[in-house]
């Protein structure tokens, strides 16, 4: 680190790095769910996209979680596990480092309220999957303060890094990972907040589908919002931790 700055390291390198830390925790029998290394927009879904948007609306989040878009990009998240209240994630650094997101469970009031608010005005689990879903729907699991997405109070994390920021870059990239997970399982959504997607339909059409459907593409979410959402600017390479 001549002159006190960091190495430069390419994204190609950083890329590398990461694939030989996940072959060899893989070879060490590790059963691990990694974010692959990817290229253009960070999440590409209704569900992906509303992760990312609901984050980016909080100003306290807004200013720390760009630290984590390279990571997630170049493959660095090795491990991203998704279960109710909980996100584990693996992500590297200078380092490995072990990071815990815990993210309360949806009230079963404010749940009810969701289930009202869209009684009737899903067709099918499938279209509630692929985000095909009216702008009334969208406005009503969108919102801030009544959605299905977290705010800051709802969220607490940790990280086995030494950064002594509230969230540093580690932790940044678990949750953007969470969004680039919900564009090929948006599901896990649900399943983090503790609720049943099915629960949104009519009785009759309380039924799971027999397969994982494919993703719709949706656009302007950041206008749910108010703000400019830019995920898709690629940001310069910087130096890992």
């Amino acid at each position: 680190m001549p002159y006190g700055f960091p190495t430069y390291v390419s994204v190609q390198e950083k890329i590398k790095k990461a694939e030989k830390m996940l072959a060899k925790l893989q070879a060490k029998g590790m059963q691990l769910h990694p974010v692959a290394a990817f290229t253009g927009t960070l999440a590409k879904t209704f569900w992906g996209k509303s992760w990312c948007t609901n984050l980016e609306h909080y100003a306290d989040f807004a200013n720390r979680l760009p630290r984590g878009r390279d990571y997630v990009r170049h493959g660095c998240v090795c491990h991203l596990e998704i279960k109710a209240g909980e996100v584990r994630a693996k992500v590297l650094g200078s380092s490995l480092y072990d990071v815990a997101v815990h993210i309360a469970t949806l009230p079963a009031r404010r749940w009810q309220a969701l289930c009202a608010g869209c009684a009737g005005q899903i067709a099918t689990l499938i279209d509630l999957l692929r985000g095909k879903l009216s702008s009334e729907i969208m406005t009503v699991i969108c919102d801030p303060a009544t959605g299905m997405f977290p705010s800051p109070k709802e969220i607490r994390f940790s990280c086995s890094c030494p950064d002594s920021a509230r969230m540093c870059k580690h932790v940044a990239a678990a949750l953007y990972g969470v969004g680039r997970r919900l564009d090929a399982a948006p599901e896990e959504l649900f399943t983090l907040r503790g609720v049943n997607a099915a629960d949104l339909l009519p009785p009759t059409l309380n039924v799971a589908p027999a397969a994982m459907p494919g993703t719709l593409q949706v656009e302007d979410m950041g206008a749910l919002f108010g703000i400019d959402l830019q995920m898709d600017v690629p940001r310069p390479d910087s130096p890992s931790k």
